[in-house]
């Protein structure tokens, strides 16, 4: 098996994965300015997705710019937040670098769209190819590739922790090469039940005193889960951002979440802003919670919110997820000021963060690579890659970080070799 590197290689961000030069797992983008996109040029007879978040799909559409126009493999859910994204994408960056496709590609995704359940085979570009439920956000799967003479799990990103929206992944289907993310490999998570207690206890005190709690969350998955969490502690609440869109799609998928019901009861405690006639600026001054997109205060109806409640210091803004260096949110962390909507502001507000982490962290990397000794491991999808690859070598592993643009030929009997592109 040949495995090509063009993105997400000792970085976390525009993931591209090309296997036997004609089966492409991801095709992501990496956000900036300017935004980064895969290294080279592809022609796939296939693509395979494992779950629709940026730096996996960001660019996806652009495949479809020529006379070839290769099947799309996913799940349900991946197609739809594929889709709400792209169109995003365009509505923010239509016509510019940063935006590399047309609304005319985006149409095309639909047409070669294939959809498929957990644990269903099927084949494309002439592999055979299974998902596994990751328990990262609705409808990310492991991927399992076989050629017919070595077998290739491509974790994509995955838990192995319980969320309220998901279950923790379980899958440890046998694999001769495991391609495994690293992006919490240094770091631990907190007990998920304390995190939320904390949490909990934080937005009543805040409201107790009379003010308001702005909780910035990623639209896909983050959303949806502060919202089950905000109900499981009786706290009202607003739902406002692309968010709501994605909450809307998940009721379509129950069998993509971890209990439906709760999911329903979470959607039915939220009240759905529309945005319209200044209500926004209405909600900011009640003695209420918000959660909003953008996770990173980098856009979305958070611009409006966070200039509103910044000066009264009862107010409280509760960061719900990493914040990349350089993004307002973190610089809100770090400084007590941010980047809002084209401003500096110094923020009175208390700010607090939370980690509501999708991933899993380094106990959970290593629960599962355990099942693994006798694979090999390749280690992409993190700022430590080498490091993280050192680790496992220094524990037994077959570990190696492939770089960008390199590829690797392995075989289910021997030795990986490595080639840099030159």
């Amino acid at each position: 098996m040949n495995i090509q590197f063009l993105g997400g290689a000792r970085e976390v961000g525009r993931s591209a994965i090309l296997v036997n030069d004609s089966l492409l797992l991801d095709y992501g983008m990496l956000t900036g300015n300017p935004p980064q996109y895969p290294v080279g040029d592809v022609n796939p007879d296939a693509v395979v997705v494992s779950h629709g978040h940026l730096d996996h799909v960001g660019i996806l559409p652009s495949l479809l710019s020529g006379d070839d126009r290769p099947p799309i493999h996913w799940t349900p859910p991946t197609y739809e937040l594929t889709r709400i994204l792209a169109r995003d994408t365009l509505k923010l960056h239509g016509g510019s670098y940063d935006c590399p496709f047309t609304e005319a590609e985006l149409k095309r995704v639909t047409q070669v769209s294939e959809p498929h359940g957990y644990r269903e085979s099927f084949e494309a570009a002439g592999h055979e190819i299974t998902f596994y439920n990751a328990g990262h956000i609705p409808g990310s799967a492991h991927v399992l590739v076989d050629d017919g003479e070595t077998r290739l799990l491509y974790t994509a990103d995955f838990h192995t922790g319980d969320q309220r929206l998901l279950s923790g992944t379980t899958a440890r289907p046998d694999a001769d090469v495991v391609l495994c993310e690293s992006t919490y490999s240094d770091v631990e998570h907190g007990e998920r039940a304390a995190t939320e207690r904390e949490f909990a206890e934080s937005v009543k005190t805040t409201i107790w005193e009379g003010g308001t709690v702005v909780v910035p969350a990623f639209a896909i998955g983050r959303t949806q889960e502060m919202l089950m969490v905000c109900e499981a502690h009786n706290i009202d609440c607003y739902v406002d951002g692309m968010g709501k869109q994605v909450t809307r799609m998940l009721r379509q998928h129950p069998e993509f979440v971890r209990d439906p019901d709760a999911l329903q009861r979470a959607i039915s405690n939220a009240r759905f802003v529309t945005g319209r006639n200044g209500q926004r600026k209405r909600i900011a001054r009640k003695n209420t919670v918000i959660v909003t997109t953008s996770g990173m205060l980098s856009g979305g109806p958070a611009m409006t919110y966070i200039p509103e409640i910044r000066a009264n210091p009862v107010n409280k803004i509760t960061m719900t997820g990493y914040q990349v260096e350089g993004t307002p949110g973190r610089d809100l962390l770090e400084t007590g000021r941010g980047e809002i909507d084209g401003r500096v502001m110094p923020v009175s507000a208390q700010v607090e963060s939370y980690d509501f982490s999708a991933h899993a962290d380094r106990d959970g990397l290593l629960e599962f690579l355990d099942s693994y000794r006798d694979a090999t491991v390749l280690v992409n999808h993190g700022d430590r890659c080498a490091a993280f690859a050192e680790e496992l070598r220094a524990d037994g592993y077959d570990a190696s970080a492939p770089e960008l643009g390199s590829r690797v030929e392995i075989g289910a009997a021997s030795a990986p070799t490595e080639t840099t592109r030159g």
